[in-house]
């Protein structure tokens, strides 16, 4: 039966037809063999659109469709579900981008003219050889992992625990609650942190559709959407947890009398013991062992007065690894940032000057559960009178982060406010600009201004020590168009956001994709905010990029409710252009399996071939292409269909 093909050309307003004459591209498309009808319309993908669609298969009986518009990723479902309600197979839709690939990037019109044309012909002769494809399905797991347990992960488990899923929580630290839990206060309404995280922990330790796994990292995933295989690796905290009743025993009756070694939590300003809780709040109420601090593992000639003074003997210095595997149907990983390391810009002296802090240790200073119980105190023990707060320290930077951080101008602001409130300080805030375009955030900039904090526009240039252990900061006053130097007791830097250091191994693990710094990479940065380029798996919070807490909270709760919308809906479909390997032209080269980035083929030993798991192929196409052998074919992708194509594009 000959094909019965429909061609129909978007105006995508003037995204197209601002450079694109698409009713001449119609006219030239209604004479190519085998087009019954040529359509345009002002936006294809719209209602209107979709029904003209729907209704000229039915009336001329269409048995293959070309629509010329955006990019297949954008809209490609949208007229396959079109073509599957007037009857036809989904996947007998050929998708032409005129836009992107031709509108946004000619500058002559006629030249984007002659090109519109081009790729519709090639699109014409390439649907002659769609087959109709049919999807599988596959039975999904209601069960979801959460990788990262601050505050975006502790409100997408508790949305969807909730909900009645049951969740898996991994986080690599000892304790939940992640960088949040080390803030006193938040901007713009300078609530107490802890009296919102909290009751928020303790929710996650109480909801029985939580499983809780700290000190512990996600080592492997295998399966595919709907159908993962996770191993989690939990390491040893020498303490177990079936045992220990929190009563912190083992904390006091160390050997240790005092603290002595850096606490990571309070970010090098406070100490702690071998044996420790990082915050009085912290959920599990269950000590971890520092091995590396801990004279025990050190000598093996420790008295253990903790383990003696353990009143439920939850002591156990045998503890190993232990690996737990749990299926789930989909991922969310929320694994959060970490501050830049100030001391990789030498000009303002941090780690080598007395008084030079981090935003993050300033938390722990103010934080009345921190080593200074709240106090801001110099090196020396004495009172700051006069500080300074230096904006974009890491950030805005091309030497070292290009972005902007987003939360730093509010830190700062937050923070000179107390700073004035608590000791009365004089405050100087350098900046470059103050960024502030949250809900309440300009209110909040407006009554930091009135309440006397000074505000100097210019780029540092160095600080350097002077005279009675104080700081002279040398900086460009840009309003004033002149160098300045002023004395300070105290400077802190405004430390810009960064991806963990392990951003490479997380993406590997995951199988996400991330930006150039580390950023995980949205599907979609409108459409698809939280959704990734992995099936099944979601972002959320502070990994994908900086925000602050109340964006961190919205963005886990839309990952949350996609996580619950693919669990819900029971079955998933596989990918259609999945690749199938002819055995009698398989050499068992193995050059398939090295190239495939979704581990969905196998080498069978006993046949000597390479085997698909269709359920894992998301039809990339790489094996295909390295296939020595031709043993390799691909649904919507076979030779007679990529041989058309280019033909079209190459015939008048």
């Amino acid at each position: 039966m000959e094909n019965r093909i429909g061609v129909y050309i978007c105006h995508c307003g003037t995204n197209i037809a601002g450079k694109v004459d698409v009713e001449k591209v119609r006219e030239y498309a209604s004479h190519l063999k085998n087009v019954v009808i040529a359509r345009t319309y002002m936006f294809m993908c719209s209602e209107p659109g979709q029904e003209m669609i729907i209704k000229d298969i039915k009336e001329y009986g269409l048995n293959r469709i070309v629509v010329a518009a955006c990019t297949e990723t954008l809209h490609g479902h949208t007229f396959r579900e079109a073509a599957k309600k007037g009857g036809l197979n989904p996947y007998l839709v050929q998708m032409v981008s005129i836009r992107e690939f031709d509108s946004w990037v000619t500058e002559n019109k006629e030249e984007a003219t002659e090109k519109a044309k081009s790729l519709i012909r090639a699109g014409v002769y390439r649907v002659n050889y769609h087959r109709p494809v049919e999807t599988t399905t596959y039975p999904v797991n209601s069960n979801v992992l959460i990788v990262g347990a601050g505050i975006a992960g502790i409100t997408a488990a508790l949305v969807l625990a909730d909900s009645g899923k049951h969740v898996y929580l991994v986080e690599k630290q000892g304790f939940i609650g992640g960088n949040m839990a080390k803030f006193d206060k938040t901007f713009p309404t300078l609530d107490c942190a802890s009296c919102i995280l909290t009751p928020k922990m303790s929710a996650v330790k109480n909801n029985p559709n939580i499983t809780l796994y700290t000190y512990s990292d996600v080592e492997k995933i295998d399966g595919f959407i709907g159908n993962f295989d996770v191993t989690i690796n939990r390491r040893p905290r020498y303490v177990r947890e079936d045992l220990c009743i929190g009563c912190l025993s083992c904390i006091e009756n160390c050997v240790y009398k005092e603290p002595k070694f850096i606490s990571e939590f309070d970010e090098g300003i406070g100490k702690r013991k071998p044996v420790y809780v990082s915050f009085p709040q912290a959920i599990p109420l269950v000590p971890v062992i520092d091995p590396e601090t801990c004279i025990q593992f050190r000598t093996g000639k420790c008295v253990q007065t903790c383990l003696k003074g353990c009143p439920t003997k939850a002591i156990d210095f045998s503890m190993k690894e232990e690996k737990v595997n749990v299926k789930v149907g989909a991922i969310i990983a929320t694994t959060g940032f970490k501050v830049f390391d100030a001391s990789r810009d030498s000009k303002y002296g941090y780690g080598k000057l007395p008084n030079v802090f981090t935003t993050i240790q300033m938390e722990r200073m103010l934080n009345s559960a921190g080593p200074t119980g709240g106090e801001i105190r110099l090196q020396d023990g004495s009172v700051p009178k006069e500080v300074a707060i230096i904006n974009c320290v890491g950030s805005r930077n091309e030497n070292f982060n290009a972005y902007c951080s987003r939360v730093c101008c509010m830190i700062g602001l937050k923070h000179a406010h107390m700073i004035k409130d608590r000791i009365g300080a004089d405050v100087t805030i350098f900046y470059t600009d103050i960024r502030a375009n949250g809900k309440g955030y300009e209110e909040f900039y407006r009554k930091i201004m009135l309440e006397g904090v000074n505000f100097v526009r210019g780029e540092v240039a160095s600080i350097i020590p002077s005279e009675n252990n104080r700081l002279t900061i040398i900086f460009e006053d840009t309003l004033l168009s002149r160098v300045r130097k002023k004395e300070v007791d105290m400077v802190i830097l405004n430390v810009g956001l960064e991806p963990h250091d392990d951003w490479e191994d997380v993406r590997k693990v995951l199988n996400l994709t991330c930006t150039k710094e580390g950023w995980l990479m949205e599907k979609h940065p409108k459409l698809a905010p939280v959704t990734s380029l992995s099936d099944g798996r979601f972002i959320a919070g502070a990994a994908q990029f900086p925000k602050d807490i109340p964006d961190t909270v919205a963005q886990a709760e839309a990952a949350a409710a996609e996580a619950m919308s693919l669990v819900d809906r029971g079955v998933v479909e596989s990918e259609p252009n999945v690749i199938s390997i002819d055995e009698n032209k398989c050499s068992g080269c193995k050059m398939c399996i090295s190239v495939c980035p979704f581990n969905a083929i196998t080498y069978n030993e006993e046949k000597n071939i390479a085997e698909v798991n269709i359920g894992l192929c998301k039809g990339c196409g790489a094996c295909n292409a390295v296939c020595p052998s031709g043993a390799i074919s691909q649904n919507n992708y076979t030779d007679d269909e990529l041989f058309a194509e280019i033909m079209g594009v190459l015939r008048e």
